[in-house]
Formats: structure tokens, sequence, C-alpha cells
């Protein structure tokens, strides 16, 4: 892990489901999702009314934790555009995720996630914690095998989003990334 390690770690972040909760039953939410917009409906790029979802503390939060952020979600541009602003984010790096291969659809039949792949690439050895709702142990067994960094795959509660409880595992494991990372 020489080189790679003294780098700040990555935190690669998924938009549905950590910042736009989804798929509660109506007894967990009563009045349905807690909503955070105020004013009228918006218009343009911000029109879409899952956006009203996203806690606007989440951009304070993930900008005290010790990490380089970078989108890994559909979303893909539009992430900085319509969800950066909206919570205090600068503009944030965007993974890409390209046409899948034969050997991405075989990766994916047997289990792994089809982001996992892209974005050891992407880490390109440098530590990392990934956020999103549908990680599973296939993903972390294959990170495991194939990633020299250290690596956290924490798979978010998609009815909930982000919560403090996941907000202090990352920044604990940050924490320590940090302390076990000799200096440059």
């Amino acid at each position: 892990m020489t080189g790679f390690a003294a780098q700040t770690p990555l935190l690669f972040l998924d938009v549905d489901g950590p910042l736009i909760p989804f798929g509660a039953a109506p007894q967990e939410y009563p009045d349905g999702h807690p909503t955070y917009q105020t004013g009228p409906e918006p218009q343009g790029p911000d029109s879409n009314p899952l956006l009203a979802r996203i806690n606007p503390e989440h951009g304070p939060r993930l900008r005290a934790l010790p990490c380089d952020l970078v989108w890994a979600t559909t979303w893909m541009a539009d992430a900085n555009e319509c969800i950066a602003r909206r919570i205090g984010l600068p503009q944030l790096a965007v993974v890409t995720w390209p046409e899948p291969s034969a050997e991405d659809e075989q990766a994916e039949r047997a289990g792994l996630h089809w982001k996992t792949r892209v974005l050891i690439d992407w880490a390109a050895g440098r530590s990392f914690a990934w956020v999103d709702d549908e990680i599973t142990d296939t993903d972390r067994a294959w990170v495991s095998a194939h990633h020299q960094g250290h690596a956290l795959l924490h798979r978010v509660d998609p009815r909930r989003g982000l919560t403090n409880l996941d907000y202090d595992t990352l920044s604990e494991w940050l924490h320590k990334i940090a302390a076990d990372t000799p200096a440059a």
C-alpha cells in the first residue's frame, strides 16, 4: 500500500437510499417520509419531488468526515447540480459508469453488485468507504480479495437513509484509517 496509503481515503456516496430514503412501510413514517422542502414547488433540475427527502444536515456532516467525497450514483453529474448545492457540498468528483462487459454481467449473476468492480478500479489502491443500500457480503468478499487498500463497505437502510449511527461508523473508521496511515 505504498504511495496510495498516505492519501486521504475516498468516500463513495450513493444517493438513492443513503440520501433519499425510500421504501418505508406506512407505520414507519405515518405521514410519509420526512421532508425538508420549504416554499413553492421547485422548477428545473430541482423539480424531482424526491429531493425534498434529503436532509440538509447531510452536507455539513459529510464535509466533516476526513475523506474525499465522490458521487457513486446513477445520478452521476446530476448529483452535483441537484444535490450538492442543495445540501451545501462543493462540486464532487463523479464515478462514470461504463457500459457493462460480458465479464461484468457474469459477476453480477454471481451476486456481485454492478458498481463494485468499477469502484475498485476508481480507487486505484486508495483506502475507501462505500456507502450504498445494496451492498452485500459478496461485494465485501470480492473487495477484500481484489483491493490492496483498506475498505469499508457500509450498507445503509434505504428506509431511513444515513442516520447518526451510520455517521458514527464512518467517522470512527475514517479516523482510524487516518491514525494508522503514515505521513507522506
